[in-house]
């Protein structure tokens, strides 16, 4: 009976040693080590770098080409002229400078003209003095010396009518001759035409002047008048005055020099209409139309994007940047002119300054 068990212990203990020992071929693969399973990774890691790129080729292949517009900043310029000429004495601005309306911009010297009004002012006061004079009247003085003259006027009549009765007398009996009553009859004649003269001037200085003088006298005064406010007018242009508030955009004269009639003195801009300005072909512009609203970028302001409305669409000159369609040049393509507005203030915004926007994508 020790025997068997001897025996059965023994095998046991051998298939417990053979269960005990490790088999290369039970193992899995993540304990197995092998050549496929460093390779694995960077392949994958290839094949998905290589899908990307497959990926923005044809992204950008097929991506239509943008088509970049470029634009320019303008704004409402004024050429400031004077209507007098004469020599520059202060330009009180500079360039740059923001002014006020009615701020002074130029002062002219014309010392011809200021002579020509003090003339016109000395003619104003002899008209307005004949005038003073015509509308008191004759004087008495006057009146008097007229009626005098009257009075010996017709006493000069009634003698030379004694004379002339005496004189007919004694040529009647033979003691004159007959020239000595010619004589007398002459001299009758005349005294009474120098009693009718008389008898008109003091009927005129007792009526005094006529409505009519009194009108010419009023007329020159007037005219007087008229004259001095003429060449005031001239003096007045002489300081040049700008018409609203604006920026000094360029200084065209210095003091000393001679100005004539419409010649641009300084050029102002208002800042306060301000605009996009863009020269486009009319195929770029059938699409668009007043009021739009599209986005464009500013360089100078460090690439900002300002939104801007299309508030004007016309063509320019017949022969202004045509561009042929086809090669045998069956038709040409005009230029339009674009001027879009900012929809909201831009201070900084000043002309000059270019804008461009991608114009295929600019909805």
């Amino acid at each position: 009976m020790d025997t068997p068990t001897s025996d059965t212990d023994s095998q046991a203990k051998d298939v417990q040693a053979k269960d005990n020992q490790v088999r290369p071929d039970a193992l899995g693969d993540d304990h197995k080590p092998g050549p496929r399973s460093a390779t694995r990774t960077p392949a994958i890691i290839v094949a998905i770098v290589a899908a990307v790129v497959a990926g923005l080729s044809i992204f950008y292949l097929l991506r239509p080409e943008p088509l970049l517009v470029q634009g320019e900043v303008d704004a409402t310029r004024l050429d400031i002229a004077a209507r007098v000429d004469g020599r520059v004495k202060e330009i009180p601005v500079q360039r740059g400078q923001n002014v006020a309306a009615q701020a002074v911009l130029v002062r002219i010297d014309n010392p011809e003209t200021i002579a020509k009004r003090d003339q016109m002012k000395a003619a104003k006061a002899v008209a307005d003095a004949q005038l003073a004079n015509i509308m008191v009247g004759t004087r008495v003085e006057t009146v008097a010396a007229r009626k005098a003259e009257m009075e010996r006027a017709q006493a000069a009549v009634v003698l030379a009518q004694k004379t002339f009765d005496r004189t007919r007398t004694l040529t009647e009996q033979g003691n004159a001759p007959q020239a000595r009553l010619d004589q007398v009859t002459d001299a009758l004649h005349e005294s009474e035409r120098a009693v009718d003269q008389a008898k008109s001037a003091y009927e005129q200085a007792v009526n005094g002047y006529t409505k009519e003088e009194r009108a010419i006298a009023t007329a020159n005064v007037e005219k007087a008048d008229a004259d001095i406010q003429s060449v005031q007018s001239i003096i007045d242009q002489l300081v040049v005055y700008a018409p609203v508030a604006s920026q000094i955009y360029q200084r065209n004269v210095e003091p000393g020099e001679y100005v004539s009639p419409g010649v641009p003195l300084v050029t102002l801009i208002d800042l306060g209409d301000v605009w996009v300005h863009f020269d486009l072909r009319e195929d770029l512009v059938k699409s668009l139309k007043v009021g739009d609203r599209f986005d464009v970028r500013i360089p100078a302001l460090d690439d900002r994007s300002v939104t801007v409305e299309v508030k004007l669409i016309a063509t320019k000159g017949e022969y202004a940047s045509w561009r042929a369609t086809r090669a045998t040049g069956d038709f040409d393509l005009r230029t339009f002119s674009i001027r879009a507005y900012p929809v909201k203030p831009v201070p900084e915004l000043r002309p000059g300054m270019s804008a461009y926007l991608d114009w295929r994508s600019r909805q």
